[in-house]
């Protein structure tokens, strides 16, 4: 197989272990200004990557357009890479339960609550790896009472051929103005098309900005509304919605964030070694540079040797990145 390797980009963030810089994160970061300018660029926000969970609020509004009828819960869910925590697997199941299926008809990947205290509750009921506990049951559930209202089958909901899919993949070509270059299947089965930091970008600003009465103000609305049901106990996307008024936010697996305010300041970024460890700290000094303060230590990353803190990861950007040697 021949491959085309992506460039590495810049650097985002260090980890700091001691006196010394232990690792070096490189990735793509742009920060939009209110009127779609960039305010922020570093490394290639115009080459593709896979954008994964955070296409979830553009493929919440493509299900929307498609008919299907959700409360703010059950929206704010659908848009989740959620614990899997008891409220999460709840509104799941509620989902499934306005078309009278359950969860047995969901495709996703079987898994594990995420939750550490949730995914010990679970294994205790006598529960192990299952769909409905899965961070992506709230989309698929979604996926599949979009399925019956659209008159779609509910069989192979999750194949790229499938007109829901085919449906998703012209939303989200749609908002973010970069039609994919490639087309993967996601963690959790679902097709996983590329996109740009800069799509990515454009279209949380569009949600953001949508004015009442649209269904992309309804995706906005619920995640504003619902921070804890988009994710969960602890996790940055939910503390960071709570932190920033009228931010939307949403992360993804192997190191994306996408983020936009109510007047259409946006950021999107990729970790180019995929890792989840700098996220928070990247995320948080995007914020800043759209003048912004994160709020609350969720954007703070210390690291640890024998369980006390010996260093932090900090940000390589940003008013208040440290001057390195030689740099």
């Amino acid at each position: 197989m021949r491959l085309q390797a992506p460039a590495p980009g810049e650097v985002l963030a260090w980890v700091v272990r001691g006196t010394m810089v232990e690792s070096v994160h490189t990735g793509h970061l742009l920060a939009l200004d209110a009127a779609g300018h960039d305010a922020l660029r570093l490394g290639e926000p115009d080459q593709q990557i896979y954008p994964r969970s955070s296409l979830k609020p553009l493929q919440a509004l493509g299900m929307l357009r498609a008919g299907v009828a959700l409360t703010d819960e059950q929206l704010a869910l659908a848009c989740a890479s959620h614990n899997g925590e008891p409220r999460h697997r709840e509104v799941a199941a509620a989902i499934l339960a306005t078309v009278g299926l359950d969860a047995a008809v969901l495709a996703n990947t079987p898994d594990l609550p995420l939750e550490r205290s949730a995914a010990l509750a679970w294994q205790v009921a006598g529960h192990g790896p299952e769909p409905i506990a899965q961070n992506c049951s709230g989309k698929h559930a979604a996926m599949v009472a979009t399925c019956v209202a659209a008159g779609w089958p509910v069989a192979g909901y999750h194949e790229p051929g499938h007109p829901l899919q085919r449906h998703l993949l012209a939303v989200i070509a749609e908002l973010t103005g970069a039609a994919p270059d490639h087309v993967a299947v996601d963690g959790c089965g679902a097709p996983q098309p590329s996109t740009t930091v800069r799509g990515l970008a454009r279209a949380f600003a569009r949600l953001a900005v949508a004015e009442p009465g649209t269904h992309e103000h309804r995706v906005a609305a619920a995640m504003r509304a619902h921070p804890h049901l988009v994710a969960g106990t602890g996790r940055e996307d939910t503390e960071a919605m709570r932190a920033v008024p009228g931010l939307i936010l949403k992360g993804g697996a192997d190191g994306v964030h996408a983020g936009a305010l109510p007047d259409g300041r946006s950021l999107a970024f990729k970790i180019s070694d995929g890792a989840a460890r700098p996220r928070p700290v990247v995320l948080g000094a995007a914020l800043r540079a759209l003048g912004i303060e994160p709020g609350g230590s969720w954007a703070q990353v210390t690291v640890l040797g024998h369980g006390a803190p010996v260093g932090e990861v900090l940000a390589a950007f940003g008013l208040d990145a440290p001057v390195m040697a030689g740099a």
